[in-house]
């Protein structure tokens, strides 16, 4: 799973997010290039297009949905993700309850912790500390780019 959210887990707002991160973007562009990227309805309508070099798997409850661009549509976590599983890496990328149905799935998390709390209508899962460890963090500044202080977290599911 790959996510940003703020440390009341906020993770956006109105179909945006609160915050406006570029390194978080490239990081989030090298790690999920040429891999499949399952993703929400909700989530993939947000895309004004297709993000280049990856295969977009949607989930909907909708049976008669018409996606705007080229997709693989499934309506179940568990059809996306056997789907996906062809893929050495295939990142969960939101929204909130797909993060939530995915999380029994998932063996890594990739989270962009955005240091400040942040009005939101969409929230990611609480990480259990009985279930993951944290492996590696790496903390950024703001600066003229990055309003907000944020780390990078990377959590592996323990065994």
């Amino acid at each position: 799973m790959i996510a940003a959210a703020g440390e009341n887990n906020s993770l956006g707002i109105n179909g945006d997010l609160p915050w406006h991160l570029p390194d978080d973007f490239k990081r989030f562009k090298k790690l999920t290039s040429g891999h499949k990227i399952v993703m929400g309805r909700k989530t993939f309508e947000t895309f004004p297009k297709p993000l280049p070099n990856r295969e977009h798997v949607v989930i909907t409850r909708d049976k008669n949905y018409l996606p705007k661009f080229d997709c693989k549509l499934f309506h179940s976590i568990e059809d996306a993700i056997g789907y996906s599983s062809v893929d050495a890496e295939v990142f969960i990328i939101g929204g909130g309850e797909i993060y939530k149905q995915a999380m029994q799935f998932g063996t890594h998390i990739e989270l962009t912790r955005v240091h400040g709390e942040f009005q939101a209508d969409t929230y990611f899962p609480e990480i259990d500390e009985n279930e993951w460890n944290l492996v590696n963090e790496e903390f950024r500044s703001k600066d003229d780019k990055h309003k907000y202080d944020f780390t990078y977290q990377t959590f592996e599911r323990k065994v």
